[in-house]
């Protein structure tokens, strides 16, 4: 148990004070929250007889330690273990709603060219309805109807990287000169 918590990693020089939150864990492929418990058991155990050992000189039986922990009931595991395991996911998709807030009064370059081999992501009608509306800023587009928010968002990191790349050719073009 120590071992997956960087006990083992823990002895390496440069890593002695790294060891694993039981979240860390958790967020590893195939590791589930009983495991995890069951983990923090053992290390809780190990660290306790370390304890026992170094105040008696020695070890003994007759002061085995058990870990006083209420184990997670089953009835939460899975809701526990999407929350870990999809976390990255959540935070992601917060920073794409923020980014997409902060977009709304945005300009969209008049001469976007709105097609799907440019747009992959987007559906036929999408991009015939950007087409038809051709809007000036984000808070135009959110407003057309049948464009989905993942859609919105796709085509602002698609402007946002038209931008960057038009800043970095007039930079170069500047040192050119």
């Amino acid at each position: 148990g120590n071992d997956l918590m960087g006990g083992a990693a823990a002895h390496r020089p440069g890593r002695e004070s790294h060891k694993k939150s039981a979240e860390e864990v958790l967020g590893m492929p195939n590791v589930s929250l009983k495991m995890v418990e069951e983990i923090m058991a053992d290390v809780f155990n190990e660290e306790q007889e370390e304890k026992q050992s170094t105040v008696d000189g020695e070890s003994s039986s007759e002061y085995d330690v058990v870990a006083k922990m209420n184990p997670t009931p089953p009835s939460v595991h899975d809701t526990v273990e999407a929350s870990i395991k999809y976390k990255s996911y959540v935070v992601r998709q917060e920073k794409d709603i923020e980014s997409w807030r902060k977009a709304q009064g945005a300009r969209i370059p008049p001469n976007i060219i709105y097609d799907h081999s440019v747009l992959p992501a987007f559906k036929k009608e999408e991009i015939e309805k950007l087409n038809i509306a051709r809007p000036s800023t984000f808070a135009e587009a959110s407003q057309i109807s049948g464009l989905r928010p993942q859609s919105l968002v796709y085509l602002y990191h698609h402007v946002m990287r038209l931008n960057k790349e038009s800043r970095r050719k007039t930079r170069e073009e500047g040192v050119a000169v």
